[in-house]
């Protein structure tokens, strides 16, 4: 009696211990062909594109979401997490994985935000090209670092048309620039208000993943011109992991006939301007996220393929793709009755 005293004081007490520890689950499906909720409740399409021709669809293109149970003010008790563990659709995650040391709830969300931002554009640039539509790309500064190298001289919404006199297409060019520079002030021609200014920042040595690396203190946003509007409305959903299935929505809608044929397909991914399927986080969960919704066919990022193989989620088909056109073969297999066994998947090894 003693013993099973202790015992059960001792499991209490475990319960209101703070853990270190977070719980994935999977998070709300949204169908890029379906309708979603404004901030003021009414129902509109996902993708609605304006100044261009759109057909009817059907089917579904899912996007996955995954939800964090648990932050830094109040953590899984550890019932929770042991219940967790237990379940395939759910993850235990360190949280620092998850919530960086160093970075606030509100940098977090800003940075989550941004990310979604920018993905809608790339996917909107890469849909587009794989139309035949000539797209310019321009590179905008979403936020400049307090303290940082570029505070005070950079600010948001600057286009970065150059740096030492070479042309910037995106953040890597522009990180290539920086860094080759040595250490020295880097020249820059910016757009600000539609005036051209040429300004001088010196980066700072950083140490990013371990690693030293010259930094302007900058975050940025790729920003493109379009020859009409294409909008996404999606609430309350950050980070970058939809770009592929907003790219094939957008498609699907500009393009006669179902591009999946009708049927349920999901799918997740990040995706750049020239087409390049992107790893994502909380694939597991988000192939059970799929089941849930009805999905039988599964978009996976080929570099996300090693986490997905011996956890699919009975009556889930998963595909491996690395290229929006190899997301476009698959769609065409399914709608054509093509053979589906000669697409790539996830294999061990």
């Amino acid at each position: 009696m003693w013993s099973l005293s202790v015992a059960l004081i001792l499991l209490l007490v475990m319960t209101f211990l703070p853990t270190a520890y977070v719980i994935q689950q999977p998070g709300p499906v949204y169908n890029t062909l379906g309708e979603a909720t404004t901030s003021d409740g009414e129902q509109v399409p996902l993708i609605s594109i304006d100044g261009a021709t759109t057909y009817p669809t059907e089917g579904s293109l899912d996007l996955l979401t995954v939800q964090v149970v648990g932050n830094r003010e109040r953590t899984p008790s550890w019932f929770e997490l042991a219940a967790a563990w237990f379940q395939p659709s759910r993850a235990v995650l360190p949280i620092d994985a998850v919530f960086p040391v160093g970075q606030t709830t509100e940098e977090r969300n800003e940075q989550s935000a941004a990310d979604m931002v920018d993905s809608q554009k790339e996917a909107t640039a890469a849909a587009l090209t794989e139309l035949g539509y000539d797209i310019d790309a321009r590179v905008t500064v979403y936020s400049v670092l307090d303290d940082s190298a570029a505070d005070g001289i950079l600010e948001k919404d600057d286009v970065i048309l150059s740096a030492d006199g070479r042309p910037v297409t995106d953040a890597s060019s522009l990180r290539e620039i920086v860094n080759e520079g040595g250490g020295d002030p880097v020249e820059l021609v910016v757009e600000r208000d539609g005036d051209e200014l040429t300004l001088s920042v010196t980066p700072r040595e950083s140490e990013v993943e371990g690693e030293s690396t010259l930094l302007l203190g900058i975050t940025l946003l790729h920003d493109y011109e379009f020859p009409f509007q294409v909008t996404i409305q999606l609430n309350n959903v950050g980070g970058p992991s939809a770009g592929m299935m907003f790219a094939l929505g957008i498609i699907d809608t500009l393009t006669p006939g179902e591009l999946n044929g009708g049927a349920n397909v999901a799918g997740t991914g990040t995706i750049s301007a020239d087409g390049t399927v992107g790893p994502i986080g909380g694939i597991r969960q988000k192939m059970w996220g799929a089941v849930d919704a009805g999905a039988t066919y599964f978009l996976a990022p080929e570099t996300n393929c090693a986490e997905v193989v011996g956890h699919v989620p009975t009556g889930l088909r998963v595909f491996s793709v690395s290229e929006l056109d190899d997301a476009l073969d698959v769609l065409e297999a399914i709608r054509d009755d093509g053979d589906l066994d000669a697409l790539p998947t996830c294999t061990a090894g």
